[in-house]
């Protein structure tokens, strides 16, 4: 795949679809920005818009830039809207039928030659493509949180991926500046295995007393170089998606390491979801999240 724009769809308006929805208008592609929920979809359009205004009032992109991926992203609640689409990137709950069945359908809308990218960090990239007639276009891609700041991107291969699809699949995130790193279709690839077990750490030493939020995130950037703390970076992604990363990569490896700790249980329970509630380990006046 060469560096010309394309036509690509994300699946799902939450806080990763918006995220790679942004990663995609952002380097120029036609941009397909699809939910089932009218609101969660213009939730999504919000995220991605509040970004590149946000990236213009910082200076970090020019204001025409900024407009021509905002026209270049559109929404749709309309799954045959995708028929154009060179790219499909699926990133809908972590429901190993919902995305079989996702990709069933799409077969009978999109060309043959439409490459399916999956999202997934818990699930089998092999058992997702084995809803398609096609699995050999199916490749995960996984995306690192937040996605429009993070350059890595893990690449597993299912069981059938086709060597086109995999070269395929790395030329295009060479076209939106991402760096792939290829990994095994195992539960948790390699960033999830390293960083669910470090973030259990380090919500087990908050609730331990060890440090506050502030002094373990102020560490953890001083000390280990991370460019955002653990706790800045779980308002990120939410708090509900880390417990069901977390659990499902329990229930798979059996490592302790992976169970989430009490304080996620009560925070999901209270509604302290993090950015996107404005409320988590921090309190949030702008809940975009990718805001500052």
């Amino acid at each position: 795949m060469s560096k010309v724009s394309k036509t690509v769809a994300v699946l799902g308006a939450g806080t990763m679809g918006s995220g790679i929805a942004t990663v995609m208008a952002r380097a120029g592609h036609r941009t397909i920005l699809y939910d089932v929920d009218e609101g969660n979809l213009k939730r999504g359009i919000d995220t991605v818009h509040g970004f590149f205004d946000k990236s213009v009032k910082l200076g970090k992109l020019d204001a025409t830039t900024a407009q021509a991926a905002k026209d270049a992203l559109t929404g749709s609640t309309t799954l045959t809207d995708l028929a154009p689409c060179d790219v499909v990137v699926e990133a809908v709950f972590e429901d190993l039928q919902l995305k079989k069945d996702t990709f069933g359908r799409l077969d009978e809308i999109v060309s043959e030659r439409t490459l399916f990218h999956t999202n997934t960090s818990t699930l089998s990239v092999t058992g997702i493509a084995s809803g398609s007639r096609r699995p050999e276009r199916v490749v995960g891609t996984h995306y690192c949180n937040p996605a429009p700041l993070m350059k890595l991107v893990e690449v597993a291969d299912g069981r059938h991926t086709a060597d086109w699809a995999h070269k395929a699949t790395v030329a295009f995130l060479d076209s939106l500046g991402k760096t792939g790193v290829a990994t095994q279709d195992r539960p948790g690839f390699i960033v999830n295995r390293f960083l669910i077990p470090w973030e259990n750490s380090c919500i087990r030493a908050l609730e331990a007393g060890l440090g506050t939020k502030e002094s373990i995130d102020a560490a953890v950037l001083g000390g280990l170089g991370h460019p955002m703390g653990p706790f800045r970076l779980l308002d990120i992604v939410g708090m509900d998606i880390h417990q069901q990363v977390a659990t499902r990569l329990y229930e798979q490896l059996r490592d302790p390491r992976f169970f989430p700790p009490p304080m996620v249980e009560r925070m999901v329970a209270a509604g302290d979801l993090g950015r996107k509630t404005g409320r988590g380990f921090y309190t949030y006046d702008d809940t975009r999240l990718f805001g500052s």
